[in-house]
C-alpha cells in the first residue's frame, strides 16, 4: 500500500516536472524566435522595428524586405537605398532605412493585423545572403464602447435578470461578471462578428436575488485592454400594511350620516331658541295679568255674614 502511494506520488511529481519543462521550452522558443508585439488602435500609427543597424556606407550592399507572413504580401523593399512601397500600403507606409531600419504604417486598419517579417540581405561572396530576420506581431484593436447594463423581465418574484452588452470592437472580447472580486456564472453569453467590418458584438445575461444588496461589474477584455460597467442594486424594503394607508369604506358613510344628523339637530335647536327669545317677555306679562285677574275676582265676591240662630218657640 505504501509502495503504491509512493509510486503514485513520484509519477505526479514527474508529470509536473514534464509540464514545467514544456512551458520553459515554449517560453525559450518565443524568446529566441525574436517575435515582438506592437498593439495599436484603429486609425493610429504603428512603428515596426527591425532591430538591425545599417550604416549609410552599407546601403549599396544591403537589401531590406518587409513582408506579411500570413499571405506573403510584400509591404516594401529597399534596394540600393531606394524604397519601393507596394500598392496596398502606398501613401500610408514610410520606411526608415539607416540605423535601425523600420516601417511606419499610418491610418491603421483591422486588416493590418498580423506578423510582419523584416529580412535583411547583404552582399557577400558575389551574392546576397540573409544576415538578419526579425518578426513583429502587429495587433490592431478597435475600442469597445463602455458596456450598457439594462433590466430584462423577471424570471420569478424574487429573481431579476439583467443584460450587459457592447459592440463595435476588435479583437474578439471576453466578458466576465464580478461581485466583490469573485467571478459569477452568467445565464448565457453571446459573441458575434460582422462579416464585413470584422467588428465584434458581445452580450451576457445574469440572474440575481432581489432580496439582497448587490454591486456587479461587467468586465470586457480584448487584447491588453479592458472596459467595464457597474450595476448597483438595493434590496426591497418592507412596506406598511395597505389598511393603514387606505381608509375603510364603512367609516365614510357613517361619518357623513353623523355629520348630517348633528347639523339637523343644531338647526332645530337654533330655531327653537330664536322663537322663544322674542316671546319671553310676553309670557311673563300674561302671567302677571292672570294673577291680577284672580286677585280681583277674589275681592268682588261678597262676604257671607253668619246670623245667630233663633230660639225655638
Amino acid at each position: 500500500m505504501d509502495q503504491a502511494l509512493m509510486w503514485g506520488t513520484l509519477l505526479l511529481k514527474h508529470s509536473y516536472l514534464k509540464l514545467f519543462q514544456i512551458l520553459v521550452l515554449a517560453g525559450l522558443f518565443c524568446f529566441c524566435s525574436g517575435i515582438s508585439e506592437v498593439i495599436k488602435r484603429v486609425k493610429d500609427t504603428a512603428v515596426l522595428p527591425c532591430d538591425y543597424n545599417i550604416s549609410a556606407d552599407d546601403l549599396t550592399r544591403v537589401r531590406i524586405y518587409w513582408q506579411k507572413k500570413k499571405n506573403s504580401d510584400v509591404v516594401l523593399s529597399v534596394i540600393s537605398g531606394e524604397a519601393n512601397v507596394w500598392p496596398k500600403y502606398k501613401n500610408r507606409t514610410i520606411p526608415t532605412i539607416t540605423n535601425n531600419p523600420s516601417i511606419v504604417i499610418l491610418a491603421l486598419q483591422l486588416s493590418d493585423s498580423g506578423i510582419y517579417d523584416c529580412i535583411i540581405q547583404k552582399l557577400e561572396k558575389g551574392g546576397f545572403q540573409r544576415v538578419h530576420l526579425k518578426s513583429v506581431r502587429l495587433q490592431v484593436t478597435a475600442d469597445f464602447p463602455v458596456p450598457s447594463i439594462s433590466e430584462l423581465e423577471n424570471p420569478s418574484a424574487n429573481i431579476k435578470r439583467i443584460i450587459c452588452s457592447t459592440s463595435g470592437g476588435f479583437p474578439k472580447p471576453h466578458l466576465s461578471w464580478l461581485e466583490n472580486g469573485k467571478e459569477l456564472n452568467p445565464i448565457s453569453t453571446t459573441v458575434s462578428q460582422d462579416p464585413e467590418s470584422k467588428l465584434y458584438t458581445i452580450s451576457s445575461e445574469l440572474d440575481f436575488n432581489v432580496t439582497n444588496n448587490h454591486s456587479f461589474m461587467c468586465l470586457i477584455k480584448y487584447a491588453n485592454l479592458t472596459v467595464s460597467q457597474i450595476f448597483n442594486w438595493q434590496k426591497y424594503e418592507p412596506t406598511d400594511p395597505p389598511f393603514i394607508h387606505q381608509p375603510r369604506t364603512w367609516i365614510t358613510p357613517l361619518a357623513s350620516g353623523f355629520s348630517v344628523l348633528c347639523a339637523g339637530l343644531c338647526a332645530a335647536l337654533c330655531v327653537v331658541i330664536l322663537k322663544c327669545r322674542p316671546n319671553s317677555r310676553c309670557a311673563a306679562r300674561m302671567c302677571c295679568e292672570r294673577r291680577n285677574e284672580e286677585s280681583t275676582e277674589m275681592e268682588t265676591i261678597s262676604p257671607i255674614y253668619s246670623r245667630p240662630a233663633k230660639a225655638s218657640e
